[in-house]
């Protein structure tokens, strides 16, 4: 797999999870902290994005 195409899949990865925490926060049944973790993942997935993209 090259970088840029595994780019490409941490940010097919990162909206996915983005939409997730969009229909999580809007669903009462969903747990804060289950919400929290799919947002330290969706910025784990952010900064790996960042750090390829700058070397």
């Amino acid at each position: 797999m090259t970088v840029a195409s595994h780019i490409v899949e941490l940010k097919k990865k990162h909206e996915h999870l983005s939409d997730a925490v969009e229909r999580a926060q809007r669903s009462p049944a969903v747990d804060a902290l289950e919400i929290a973790e799919m947002k330290k993942q969706k910025l784990k997935l952010k900064e790996e994005i960042s750090r390829l993209t700058q070397h």
